[in-house]
């Protein structure tokens, strides 16, 4: 009871404290500073070697998750590791509630049973009826060189799947359309440091980076001049700084702020409300502060594009449809007219009848599985079999010519290429590295596939119901069918092929 009486009384005083600042607080986050002071050069100076530390071989491990909560709800941290579950949500490791915004979890880590690439974890919300939510991304690693002392204390911010700034960290956005704007910052990693401190800003122009400022002197005192700068390593999402805050006073107020590495200058303080940071280090240990996303605007970003179907982009290479190769072409042509973005109707396989019914592009009969229509078959023949190509140019030029998409004879003729390319290929690209590692990670659906279409072709009918055997899905039956020595393995190992 003691206990709890402290901290509504130290959050009280918190708030007090946070109002009184509030207006001078809020003349800094508006306004540009514009002097000529540099910041200090132990900021900017190139990256000393870092100091070597021998980890400990146990590591005791405090979690902690900011989330609002309500009563009948449950948080659990899951990862991939036994101590987590190993990724599976029914044995997540439950998190003990410590306020209506915080809950909490300790582990003991032994170093030698973290994963190469480190432990990856997230935190899972259990409702009263038990319907699971997922905080999202895979960026919380927990990897070997984090671990340098006996004690570490972990606070992470919630990631909502729904936070719009998460779609900034899709491939798209990170490996394309915003890794130009990675701007390297040189810093000295410092001999000793108490708190690491991590954001996220996705949307930052090409020479800024993240800064702190804060009520404290390691913070500068709210003096922008003076603000920690962060750096973001190429490839990586958090913005990170090293600080030691041993002699710092406590609870420390603080923002994130963007900076301009080009005009050393501080530019502007994040939006929302100061951050408040309680955890005061102890001796042989350290905090890392995970605060999520930086509070600024996420709607900075705009790209035209184009949207098509793939049908629709028939070159004079194509076989009278458009293809997946001409895609290159669309891409090409997007680059040089400006446009960021290319979206494209489904691709999937919708074969059911073999008819023009079939070319209604959402009505697939797989979730994986693209179209065979999409294939050019010149670069499915190669070099070796380009002479296979003959016999087929003067069908394929009279598709090509159509005004129209002519969706059975197109077919048709893919298929029939296909069948007199299989012969030829199968045993090369079956025996290739590619192909196995391509069926291992992908068996649990082609097998199903392939197999569905081979009793699709031979009763005529997509309707499993009217088939005379095979009607009821029986994986050992199924394996059976893809016997190299089966009867039939040819007609079904086809597709497997395609």
């Amino acid at each position: 009871m003691t206990t709890k009486k402290n901290n509504i009384i130290t959050d009280q005083l918190l708030k007090a404290e946070v109002n009184d600042n509030a207006g001078s607080t809020e003349k800094k986050k508006t306004r540009v500073i514009s002097v000529e002071k540099k910041p200090a050069k132990k900021i900017l100076k190139k990256a000393d070697a870092e100091k070597k530390v021998s980890p400990p071989s146990i590591v005791h491990i405090t979690f902690h998750v900011r989330f609002h909560t309500k009563f009948g709800q449950q948080i659990f941290i899951t990862g991939n590791h036994n101590i987590f579950g190993n990724n599976d949500a029914g044995k997540a490791l439950p998190m003990q509630y410590f306020n209506n915004d915080m809950w909490s979890a300790e582990i003991e880590l032994k170093i030698g049973d973290i994963p190469e690439g480190g432990i990856i974890y997230n935190y899972i919300l259990k409702n009263e009826d038990g319907e699971l939510s997922f905080d999202w991304g895979n960026d919380k690693v927990l990897g070997t060189s984090l671990v340098t002392s006996e004690k570490i204390f972990i606070t992470d911010a919630w990631n909502h799947p729904g936070y719009y700034e998460n779609a900034f960290y899709t491939e798209p956005f990170k490996d394309v359309l915003l890794k130009q704007n990675h701007t390297p910052v040189k810093i000295i990693r410092p001999k000793t440091y108490t708190h690491i401190f991590k954001i996220k800003a996705p949307l930052l122009s090409k020479g800024q980076t993240v800064c702190i400022s804060g009520s404290i002197k390691e913070l500068g005192e709210w003096d922008e001049t003076k603000a920690f700068i962060m750096s973001r390593k190429e490839g990586e999402d958090f913005f990170i700084a090293r600080i030691n805050l041993s002699k710092a006073s406590f609870p420390v107020i603080y923002k994130y702020g963007v900076y301009d590495t080009d005009t050393q200058k501080f530019i502007r303080y994040e939006d929302g409300d100061n951050r408040i940071l309680y955890e005061r280090p102890e001796k042989n240990n350290y905090a890392i502060i995970n605060d999520g996303f930086i509070v600024l605007p996420a709607d900075v970003w705009k790209g035209a594009g184009i949207a098509i179907p793939v049908f629709s982009l028939r070159s004079n290479n194509s076989w009278g449809v458009g293809e997946f190769t001409d895609l290159k072409l669309l891409a090409d042509w997007a680059k040089r007219t400006g446009l960021k973005v290319i979206q494209i109707l489904p691709v999937n396989d919708t074969t059911a009848t073999h008819t023009w019914t079939d070319s209604y592009p959402y009505a697939a009969i797989s979730a994986f599985a693209l179209h065979p229509i999409y294939l050019n078959p010149e670069k499915a023949a190669g070099e070796k079999y380009k002479y296979q190509l003959q016999d087929f140019i003067p069908e394929k030029e009279k598709l090509n010519r159509l005004d129209t998409l002519d969706y059975q004879a197109v077919n048709k003729l893919k298929w029939k290429f296909i069948r007199q390319l299989y012969p030829l290929q199968k045993r090369t690209i079956f025996a290739s590295k590619g192909y196995q590692e391509y069926f291992e990670q992908n068996k649990h659906w082609l097998l199903p596939y392939a197999a569905f279409c081979y009793f699709r072709d031979t009763y005529h009918t997509s309707d499993f119901n009217h088939w005379p055997s095979h009607n009821v899905f029986n994986m050992d039956e199924i394996e059976a069918l893809f016997n190299p020595s089966s009867d039939n393995y040819d007609e079904v190992a086809i597709y497997l092929f395609v």
